[in-house]
């Protein structure tokens, strides 16, 4: 049997693309509790280099070791997005148990369509969500104890309520004045800054309108798409907590 590890203050949230992690990053960003670390081990694989902190890291090991290192100077949240594969990751089995690991989930037909319209050329993996229930898994089998997981969708019907559950689950206080923001494009977020200019705009978590459904469904590629991870999603539903 494993000894059980020193659980280190490193919070992390993980999210396929377009499920409203930057949204929630936001609002985390708003408590002033947390150093908040922006998708370190997308940016690696994206840019080659990742800032965490003080910092910078150039490999997923590095990352690990950067948010190790920082996390023993103040409590740390990052969020990362699952279009690319972490094998790193998944092999330190000791990061996967000392952290926390939580994740976010939104419908794959609403996440395929927003991820479909900034980058028509999308593949079926970079949309995640079988990516995601990977380290959903495995984080699962090291800890022996099934993570949190919140559905978007219930963030935006109820985010006091949603927001809430989230704390209580992770061991964090509720800060009900975090729910809301000023809207304006952060400084982390300007090497991707078209992937997060909705959320820019925001001053909180906001539904906006649109048919997903119904780009999803007249498109055959995404059609197939959909059909590959919605069954990732539903596991993940089905351990979503419930505010």
């Amino acid at each position: 049997m494993e000894d059980a590890p020193e659980r280190i203050p490193v919070l992390a949230l993980w999210s396929a693309p377009r499920s409203r992690s930057t949204a929630f990053a936001r609002m985390m960003a708003e408590r002033n509790d947390h150093l908040v670390v922006h998708e370190p081990f997308s940016q690696v694989v994206d840019f080659g280099e990742a800032k965490v902190g003080d910092r910078v890291a150039h490999t997923e090991q590095e990352v690990l070791d950067a948010l190790r290192a920082v996390a023993a100077g103040r409590p740390v949240f990052f969020k990362d997005t699952m279009d690319f594969h972490y094998p790193a990751l998944l092999a330190d089995r000791a990061f996967l148990r000392a952290a926390t690991h939580t994740f976010i989930i939104r419908h794959p037909s609403e996440a395929i369509a927003s991820h479909f319209a900034l980058n028509p050329d999308l593949g079926r993996d970079e949309i995640g969500f079988a990516w995601l229930h990977e380290v959903f898994d495995a984080v699962r089998s090291a800890t022996g104890g099934t993570p949190t997981v919140i559905d978007s969708d219930d963030l935006l019907d109820r985010p006091r309520d949603t927001v809430r559950a989230y704390c209580a689950a992770v061991g964090i206080p509720f800060v009900p004045e975090a729910l809301s923001w000023r809207p304006g494009m952060r400084p982390e977020w300007q090497a991707t800054g078209r992937w997060h200019r909705s959320t820019s705009r925001t001053a909180g978590f906001e539904r906006k309108a649109g048919d997903a459904a119904a780009v999803v469904e007249a498109n055959p590629v995404l059609r197939g798409y959909l059909d590959y991870h919605l069954p990732y999603y539903e596991r993940l539903r089905a351990a979503a907590i419930r505010p």
